[in-house]
């Protein structure tokens, strides 16, 4: 079954350019809106904490650092949270499994269902800040 899509406001965690201007474009086409972005993990969480958004796209490691910072930000204000990562999602930490994973490298639909996924999870309440 597909679900509707809806279009969101996407803050984009990627520290590698030209993946992260892949999924600007990707996100795009997907009828998405960019409401911030950043490559690192400072620039990360000031935008996680700041900005006007409802659904992050993080990069599970940004540089060699994880990025669970910024997820704790993102889930304390209650957004939904879809991580991205080029390894395993063995990757994350007890507090985020369960969490959608996209595995690079992935096609525009799989990262249009994985969205779906993420918003339904958190319109579903069947986690709260944990996404499945």
């Amino acid at each position: 079954m597909e679900r509707a899509r809806r279009s969101v406001d996407v803050l984009l965690i990627e520290d590698e350019a030209l993946i992260r201007m892949l999924l600007e474009n990707e996100l795009a086409e997907l009828g998405h809106r960019i409401a911030g972005k950043a490559g690192n993990l400072a620039s990360g969480l000031s935008l996680a904490k700041e900005s006007d958004y409802q659904l992050a796209i993080l990069d599970i490691n940004l540089n060699g650092r994880p990025s669970f910072p910024i997820a704790d930000a993102v889930r304390a204000r209650g957004k939904a949270l879809l991580f991205v990562t080029g390894y395993e999602s063995s990757g994350l930490t007890a507090d985020y499994k369960g969490a959608v994973v996209l595995q690079k490298p992935f096609t525009p639909a799989q990262l249009s269902e994985a969205i779906s996924s993420t918003l339904a999870g958190q319109i579903e309440g069947t986690c709260p800040g944990v996404y499945s």
